[in-house]
C-alpha cells in the first residue's frame, strides 16, 4: 500500500486507514482478529473516538501489540476545557495508550460550539496543555461542512484536517476542493472520510450496517474502485474506512493496487453521482 507523508506532522501513514467504529459491538476475540489482520495488510493509521460506543474498549487490547508502529488518532467532542481534559485521559486510559498520535476536535460544524472551543476555558486549552505534556503529538479537527472547515482553518493552525472527501460531495457539491486547497498550501495532513460511502440510507436499508452512517459502496465494485482512488488521487493523506469490515478489506485492497484516477474515469464517476443525493446534500 503507498505510504504518504501526513503533511507537517512527518507522520508516515499508508493511504488506507482503519476506522475503530467498525468494531462497535463485536467479540474482543474478534476485534482482535480484525486488527492482526489490518496489520497484515500494510494498515497503519487507527482512527476512533469515545462516541464510538464500546470501540475504544476493543480496539485498545487489540492494537497494544502493535502500538509502537502504527498511528493513533482520537478525537472529542466535548467543547470545554475540563471536558475535552477529562474524555482525553480516560481515552487514553481505555486505549492503554501513553500518548496519541493526533488529537482532533470532532464534529466541529455550529459556530456556537467553534466560539466555545476558542473561548476563555475552551477546549482548546485542554489541548494545547496536553500537547505541551506530550499526550498528544499533533492536533486536528473534523468537520462535515465547507463553511466550518473553511472558518476552523482560518482560526487556529491546525495540524490535520478531517473531512468527509465522497466522489459525489466533490463532483456535485464542490465542497471538497476548496478545503484541500486550503489544507495543502499550510502543509496539513488531510484525512478523508466517506470515500467509500454511495449515498444516504433509504428507509429500512441500513440493516446489517449498523456502524455505517451512510449507504457504503458494498454492491458495486468498480465503482467502489473509482470511488476511493478518486479521493485518494486528490492532495489527500489518507482515508478512513467505513464502519463495517467487509468494506474494510475492500478498501484496503483498492488501495494496495491504486492508480491516479484518468479524466474517462472521473467522467463516469460524475455521470453515476448526477443519478442521486450525494451524502450531505444539505451541508455544502
Amino acid at each position: 500500500m503507498e505510504t504518504r507523508i501526513l503533511g507537517r506532522t512527518g507522520l508516515k501513514v499508508n493511504c488506507f486507514a482503519f476506522g475503530g467504529i467498525l468494531l462497535r459491538g463485536m467479540e474482543q476475540s474478534a476485534a482482535n482478529r480484525a486488527v492482526a489482520q489490518a496489520i497484515e495488510r500494510h494498515i497503519n493509521y487507527f482512527d476512533v473516538a469515545p462516541s464510538y460506543g464500546d470501540a475504544q474498549n476493543l480496539l485498545g487490547p487489540a492494537l497494544a501489540p502493535y502500538r509502537a508502529d502504527v498511528v493513533l488518532a482520537c478525537k472529542t467532542v466535548e467543547r470545554t476545557k475540563d471536558g475535552a481534559a477529562k474524555e482525553l485521559r480516560d481515552s487514553l486510559s481505555i486505549l492503554q495508550a501513553e500518548y496519541f498520535d493526533i488529537y482532533q476536535l470532532h464534529a466541529l460544524d455550529k459556530p456556537e460550539e467553534i466560539e466555545t472551543v476558542f473561548g476563555p476555558g475552551g477546549a482548546m486549552e485542554a489541548l494545547l496543555e496536553a500537547r505541551d505534556a506530550g499526550l498528544i503529538r499533533h492536533i486536528g479537527f473534523s468537520a462535515h461542512s465547507r463553511q466550518a472547515a473553511l472558518t476552523l482553518l482560518d482560526r487556529f493552525d491546525f495540524d490535520t484536517v478531517m473531512f468527509p472527501l465522497n466522489y459525489a460531495y466533490w463532483l456535485k457539491g464542490q465542497a471538497g476542493p476548496e478545503v484541500v486547497k486550503r489544507a495543502e498550501e499550510r502543509n496539513m495532513g488531510c484525512i478523508a472520510i466517506k470515500a467509500l460511502a454511495h449515498r444516504p440510507w433509504l428507509p429500512g436499508e441500513r440493516q446489517g450496517y449498523p456502524n455505517c452512517w451512510y449507504k457504503p459502496i458494498n454492491d458495486h465494485p468498480e465503482l467502489a474502485d473509482l470511488a476511493l482512488r478518486f479521493i485518494l488521487s486528490q492532495r489527500v493523506h489518507v482515508a478512513i474506512s467505513p464502519g463495517d469490515l467487509e468494506m474494510l478489506w475492500l478498501g484496503a485492497e483498492i488501495a494496495s493496487r491504486f492508480q491516479p484516477i484518468t479524466d474517462a474515469e472521473t467522467a463516469r464517476l460524475k455521470a453515476e453521482a448526477d443519478t442521486h443525493d450525494h451524502i450531505f446534500a444539505d451541508r455544502y
